[in-house]
């Protein structure tokens, strides 16, 4: 059975040489149920108990382990058990969170699964990696990664990198002898060729599989955000721990008391451990990874996702990225003759036609992945199916695969009934032309009549035919004489959402470059109809002239850059890199793999793309369209402006808890909070700092805006400002009312109104804190149901434990006289107006951004 991932392809107008069919779907479902995945043994997944410890040794989890037992030193069991029982609460509330975002992480695993070509029930499928079992045929192209552990039972020209397995720097030439002489291993990447191989083994039992457990054991090193998050968490820890310490000395000092010293320092420690911080950033970057995957872009890497939102220049391939990917023949040229296909219906198609498609097969893959090679197998069916059949009782004896000096490919068949052997090659026109050793009158006029046809936005290649005697082939393919048989023009349309997806990137102040290995005309043909500027356009030819200061001048003013060479997309990249850009890069091919890895953002291609260019990725792109790369850096942007929403929330929320406590111990008052007041507002926080801002909906300019600047902090001096500004607008509320309170009533009725407008002002502060543009009242009728779980548990909270003697007694509060209380929301308006005025100070400063 193919898995949930498999996709069947077109079945091949030919077969393999072998005649091999491979398993059937029953079979290969039998086996993968007898031996299971193929992949290596995973590691122990962590279980509940795993994560309760690592949530226990949380430094939050030890103060309140520390508070509790002088708690208990003092006698007061009551506030040790509720302690406790805050303890169990929050780390609960931790473990689910943690777990979610595991159970997310390794979807996002089971995602990334290596794909592999199999042959299921006669036909090509392309399934995960892992499904791939022990009797599948393995079809083998440059660019894979073998899936497992076989052996060889077709090659043409095979050379593969098993580097990883055995060290040798060098690929290895494979050919079909023996057995013992044609081996293929799991893990070992195929650079040049192609063939097919049996499985003998898979996951455990393969070479990699024996060595595998080493692997699991190599640690991802930290990325530069994830630095800086653990950096602000350092800083702000040991603010806290100074502060908390000369707390305790002034507390003794002051009043001599130990133990109430340890308690307020621990409080204080507490209300100032900025432990949200890593909690947000994990949960933020697994959920928007699995945000970004919906939209049908896979990421390998988290960290990329804050990259996004930075991307200035993105350099894109035209075909199956800009275009559909769907090709179809649309006119074969041959002699003077162009010939429309839907005008060669099966039965009238000229003779010329029918040469031309069959030895444009014959230069094509025996079963055909590339979508261009496609369109030329359906062609030939569609004009002469009898032709088909013919092709397929030949064997395909030597082959000469393209290269960057030759940019075309050849292939040498034995046919039955023939003496001779017959030679196909089909690539770029001017390659084939140079084969066919065109005097300069007709190499002109060819070139002139491909890009004719290029002009109107056509993939165009070039077919000849040669004769061979004997089985001396010669080392390379111009020691043929080949005789020229016409042009092949291959339609690929626009994709009709690329347009409006451009406009997009520009007005979001995104470049958008597109580089193609194509004749100039057809780019350029495809660039004005994607809205790209389309002059200058600039060939790899003129890149390989081109001096420093030209090179410099081009990237500058340059979208659209044809015939270039995959070692040049490298240098492409690190010009634009030098000028200052953010670059993102989409690649498919086996030589785009250094520049995929140089790039800011690299980005594979998921359906054509070869292993080798997806693992040098940090994201793939599972449907190869260019309007999924767009969304993808939408939601890195919009996932960005959320994830310092919640860190500007956190730090602004700290502020008055940590200043409630101070203001306590530097006027001599009673305690206005302590360690269970504390926990309290902890389980308003930690939630609301994750539920509340994670699926908050994006900013409406949000890709109206220019790229984040690449020395941009995240959550630099003007955030950090603006979070102490909305803290302290709480934190004089809440000390206004407790000390305007405390000489006209008990202590403990006084610390019930502090603490009641402190988490009045917080929940106010979740709503403020959305978006930096909008007013409290917007906010509160833009749609967004874990703010109203959030505000109406700890509304409801608040309200039982000053109203609930019992409740009352363990938070060590008084009754308050209704009256009082309409005071409160007077407070609340007051902080609400503070809030906005600081948003307004700053959104003048930031009058693009959405927070």
């Amino acid at each position: 059975m193919a898995g949930q991932g498999a996709e069947r392809l077109q079945p091949s107008s030919t077969r393999p040489a072998s005649g091999v069919t491979g398993l059937t779907a029953d079979e290969a479902a039998r086996l993968l149920q007898e031996h299971g995945y193929n992949e290596l043994p995973r590691r122990r997944t962590r279980s509940i108990f795993d994560t309760a410890i690592d949530v226990a040794r949380e430094p939050m989890f030890l103060l309140l382990l520390a508070a509790g037992s002088i708690y208990l030193l003092l006698g007061d069991t009551a506030d040790a058990l509720l302690l406790l029982g805050f303890v169990i609460v929050s780390m609960t509330i931790s473990i689910l969170q943690e777990r979610k975002t595991d159970r997310t992480l390794e979807k996002l695993k089971d995602l990334s699964s290596p794909r592999a070509l199999v042959l299921r029930d006669g036909a090509p499928v392309r399934l995960p990696g892992r499904e791939v079992v022990a009797g599948d045929i393995l079809l083998l192209e440059e660019g894979d990664r073998i899936a497992a552990d076989g052996v060889l039972i077709e090659s043409h020209d095979l050379l593969v990198d098993e580097s990883l397995l055995t060290g040798e720097s060098l690929p290895v030439g494979k050919e079909v002898r023996t057995a013992a002489s044609a081996p293929v291993y799991a893990g070992t990447m195929v650079v040049r060729g192609g063939g097919m191989a049996r499985i003998l083994g898979t996951g455990p039992r393969t070479e990699f599989g024996k060595i595998g457990t080493t692997l699991q054991s190599v640690q991802a090193e930290d990325s530069p955000l994830q630095r800086e998050i653990r950096g602000l968490i350092k800083r702000f820890a040991w603010f806290g721990a100074g502060v908390s310490s000369l707390t305790f000395l002034l507390y003794v000092a002051l009043r001599d008391d130990w133990f109430g010293g340890l308690l307020t320092a621990i409080a204080l420690a507490m209300s100032t451990l900025p432990e949200e911080f890593t909690v947000v950033f994990t949960a933020f970057m697994a959920l928007g990874a699995w945000r970004i995957a919906k939209s049908h872009v896979l990421t390998r890497h988290t960290p990329v996702i804050e990259a996004l939102g930075r991307a200035t220049v993105l350099c894109v391939d035209k075909t199956g990225t800009l275009t559909q990917n769907r090709m179809s023949v649309a006119a074969v040229a041959f002699g003077d003759t162009v010939q429309t296909l839907w005008d060669a219906n099966a039965g009238r198609a000229p003779d010329g036609v029918r040469e031309v498609l069959a030895h444009a097969v014959l230069a094509s893959e025996v079963l055909p992945f590339d979508p261009m090679e496609k369109a030329l197998h359906q062609a030939l069916a569609d004009v002469d199916p009898g032709a088909v059949r013919c092709l397929g009782e030949g064997v395909l004896v030597h082959d000469y695969p393209i290269t960057t000096e030759l940019l075309a490919m050849t292939h040498v068949w034995r046919m039955p009934g023939q003496a001779m052997h017959v030679v196909a090659a089909k690539g770029a026109p001017e390659a084939v032309g140079r084969l066919c050793r065109l005097d300069p009158p007709r190499y002109a006029a060819v070139l002139q009549h491909a890009e004719r046809l290029a002009g109107e936005g056509m993939r165009v290649m070039a077919v000849a035919k040669a004769g061979h005697e004997g089985e001396a082939w010669p080392l390379r393919p111009d020691g043929f004489r080949f005789i020229w048989l016409g042009l092949v023009a291959l339609a690929d349309p626009l994709r009709p959402e690329v347009p409006a997806a451009i406009a997009q990137c520009r007005k979001a102040g995104i470049r958008v470059v597109m580089i193609t290995g194509d004749y100039p005309a057809t780019a350029q043909a495809i660039a004005k109809d994607a809205g790209l500027p389309a002059q200058p356009i600039v060939t790899g030819d003129v890149l390989r002239a081109a001096n420093d200061r030209e090179w410099k001048d081009i990237v500058r003013t340059t979208h659209v850059f044809a015939r270039v060479r995959p070692e040049q997309k490298l240098h492409l990249v690190e010009a634009f890199k030098s000028e200052g850009h953010v670059v993102a890069m989409t690649g498919d091919g086996i030589n785009d793999a250094p520049a995929l890895k140089a790039a800011h953002i690299g980005i594979g291609m998921g359906g054509r793309g070869t292993d080798v260019a997806r693992e040098a990725s940090s994201l793939v792109l599972l449907d190869d369209d260019f309007a999924s790369i767009v969304r993808a850096i939408r939601l890195g942007r919009h996932i960005y402006d959320n994830l310092r929403k919640a860190l500007t929330y956190v730090v602004a929320v700290h502020v008055p808890i940590a200043g409630m406590v101070l203001l306590a111990v530097l006027l001599s008052t009673p305690p206005a909070l302590g360690p269970v007041h504390i926990v309290f507002l902890e389980l308003i926080i930690n939630p609301a700092c994750a539920l509340v801002f994670e699926p908050e909906p994006e900013h409406r300019d949000l890709m109206k805006m220019p790229p984040r600047d690449s020395a941009e902090s995240l959550f630099g001096a003007p955030d950090i400002a603006m979070a102490l500004l909305l803290g302290i607008g709480i934190l004089a509320a809440a000390a206004a009312v407790f000390l305007t309170a405390l000489p006209r009533t008990e202590p403990g009725a006084a610390r019930a109104l502090g603490f009641a407008t402190v988490v009045l002002g917080n929940l106010a502060l979740i709503v403020s804190s959305r978006a930096l543009h909008s007013s409290f009242l917007s906010l509160i009728r833009i749609p967004n149901s874990a703010q109203w779980w959030i505000l109406g548990m700890g509304g409801l909270a608040m309200a039982a434990v000053v109203s609930i003697p019992v409740l009352r007694a363990v938070f060590h509060f008084s009754p308050v006289k209704p009256v009082v209380w309409f005071a409160i929301p007077v407070v609340v308006v007051g902080m609400i107006v503070w809030f906005e005025c600081i948003k307004q100070v700053f959104a003048r400063s930031k009058p693009g951004a959405s927070m």
